[in-house]
């Protein structure tokens, strides 16, 4: 009985979730809008905080009710979703052209975040230092993404198109608070489930939040990526997923340090952030060598199928070896 209550929960929890994240980025986007706010910044900022909305509520939520594996989990497994499979499957259904700039600014800035995260967590343990220092950098990112970006014409186009909601400032104001109220409860609900069916079924909540959790969060970014990449918006495709993935580093992972030192499965360093690393790597690797392609237009990527392929291949073979652990 308990495990079918703890299974509704995480399925409620899951779809109020991801409907309570729209609806916060809606009420927020349009928001800052009404405020002037250019919609570059809205999308480098507010909807990119509201796409890792999920995470970052689960995994507050999470490392409060002590079980900061979870949260753990989750920021590290949202990342190997966000690579294998929503990327890994949003190629698969629209091939993209990567611009040049994400070849020069953002896969750097994420290939170092990636590098940077896992020297600090080396000593196998988040201090409340470690934790702030993520959070420093994150806000030094955005701000040189918003100074660099501002000037790309092509992605002030998309993200024009993208971003503004144009709800009237009541409405705005409403949708925001109703968002941000459901994030809360749908993201304690989730947790309270995670957490029960890991002690009914003897599974770390480590690997909960790697699997579980994380696909399920995940689920917002595979919906914005596709519906971005069928509407040829690729440059907002890939920053969803870039930007997210840097959001679950420096803050989704930062809040069990904040909320107290946490320490580390010793599996995390073995088998999970090297697999996150490994994909971050491949994808760049990925743009960087289909350059030389014949079909890739000049100072510009061509990631196509076979890259999606192994995309979702490399995340099957990492689920598999999860699976063998448990």
């Amino acid at each position: 009985m308990s495990m079918l209550l703890a299974a509704a929960a995480i399925l409620v929890g899951f779809i109020v979730l991801i409907w309570s994240a729209d609806l916060f980025v809606a009420g927020a986007a349009s928001i800052a809008e009404n405020l002037g706010m250019s919609p570059i910044i809205i999308g480098l900022t507010i909807v990119s905080l509201g796409t890792s909305a999920p995470e970052i509520l689960v995994s507050l939520t999470a490392a409060m009710s002590d079980a900061g594996d979870l949260a753990i989990g989750n920021a590290i497994g949202s990342n190997i979703a966000n690579m294998g499979l929503v990327l890994g499957i949003t190629v698969l259904v629209a091939p993209m052209m990567v611009h040049e700039s994400c070849m020069k600014k953002e896969m750097p800035v994420l290939l170092l975040v990636t590098l940077g995260a896992g020297v600090l967590l080396i000593d196998h343990e988040l201090s409340n230092l470690d934790a702030w220092l993520m959070l420093g950098t994150l806000a030094l990112i955005i701000v040189y993404m918003v100074r660099s970006q501002q000037k790309d014409a092509v992605l002030l186009e998309e993200a024009e198109e993208e971003y503004l909601h144009h709800l009237n400032p009541v409405r705005a104001w409403i949708t925001f608070a109703l968002g941000l109220a459901l994030l809360v409860a749908s993201s304690r609900m989730l947790v309270w489930g995670a957490v029960l069916i890991a002690e009914t079924i003897g599974v770390s909540e480590l690997v909960i939040g790697l699997t579980i959790v994380a696909i399920g969060t995940s689920l917002p970014e595979l919906a914005a990526t596709i519906a971005s990449a069928l509407r040829g918006h690729t440059e907002i495709a890939l920053g969803n997923v870039i930007g997210s993935n840097l959001f679950n580093l420096l803050a989704v992972m930062a809040i069990p340090g904040i909320v107290g030192p946490e320490s580390l499965d010793p599996a995390v360093l073995v088998r999970d952030y090297p697999t996150m690393t490994f994909l971050t790597v491949f994808l760049a690797l990925a743009i960087f060598i289909s350059r030389k392609r014949s079909n890739s237009k000049q100072g510009h990527s061509y990631v196509g199928r076979t890259v999606g392929t192994l995309l979702v291949s490399f995340s099957a073979g990492y689920y598999y070896w999860l699976s063998l652990s448990l």
